[in-house]
C-alpha cells in the first residue's frame, strides 16, 4: 500500500501553509486545529496559531459558515437539520449557526426545495403500494435533512396529484 507520509511542521511553517490553504477557500478554526494535530505541531502552539489566523481574517468560522450553508442549500440542496449537524460537527457556535440559518433559510424556499427533490425521486422510485412509496419518500426527505412536518406536507401534496393523475 502506498501511504501518504506526512512531515511534521515547525509552527512558522504550519502558519505559512494554512494562509495559503485559506487563500484558496474557506476554513473553520476547527479545520485548522486538525490539520495542525496531523502535521505534529505542538499543542501549546495551537490557539497562537489559530488566533493570529483569525486576528489576520484567514479564518473566520462566520465567513465560513456562510459558504458552507449557500453551498449546502444550492447545489447539495440539504435540509436545516442537515446543516446545523454538519456546522456542530465542525464545531461552530451555536449563534453562528443561528444567525447564518436565518439570514438564508426561508421556510418558502426550503419547502420549494424539498417539494422539487421529491417530486424528482418520485419518477425513480419503484413501489408497490402508496405506504411503501410514502415511506421511501420519508427516508430520501429525512436524508437530505428537512423537518418531518415539512416532509410530511410535500409527500401529501404529491400523492393528491398522483391520484389525480390516474
Amino acid at each position: 500500500m502506498d501511504e501518504k507520509v506526512i512531515k511534521s511542521k515547525t509552527p512558522d511553517q504550519a502558519i505559512a501553509s494554512l494562509m495559503r490553504l485559506c487563500a484558496r477557500r474557506e476554513y473553520s478554526s476547527f479545520d485548522a486545529r486538525r490539520l495542525l494535530v496531523r502535521w505534529n505541531v505542538c499543542r501549546e502552539e495551537h490557539d497562537r496559531i489559530v488566533a493570529r489566523l483569525q486576528k489576520e481574517r484567514f479564518i473566520d468560522d462566520g465567513r465560513y459558515a456562510e459558504a458552507f450553508v449557500r453551498e449546502k442549500i444550492k447545489l447539495s440542496r440539504w435540509g436545516e437539520r442537515k446543516i446545523v449537524s454538519a456546522l456542530r460537527a465542525k464545531r461552530i457556535s451555536g449563534e453562528i449557526i443561528s444567525e447564518v440559518l436565518d439570514q438564508y433559510i426561508s421556510r418558502e424556499e426550503s419547502s420549494e426545495r424539498l417539494y422539487e427533490a421529491l417530486s424528482r425521486k418520485l419518477r425513480t422510485i419503484k413501489y408497490k403500494d402508496i405506504y411503501d412509496l410514502r415511506a421511501k419518500l420519508m427516508r430520501y426527505g429525512a436524508g437530505l435533512g428537512h423537518d418531518f412536518d415539512a416532509i410530511a406536507d410535500c409527500i401529501e401534496k404529491l400523492t393528491k396529484e398522483l391520484n389525480n393523475e390516474d
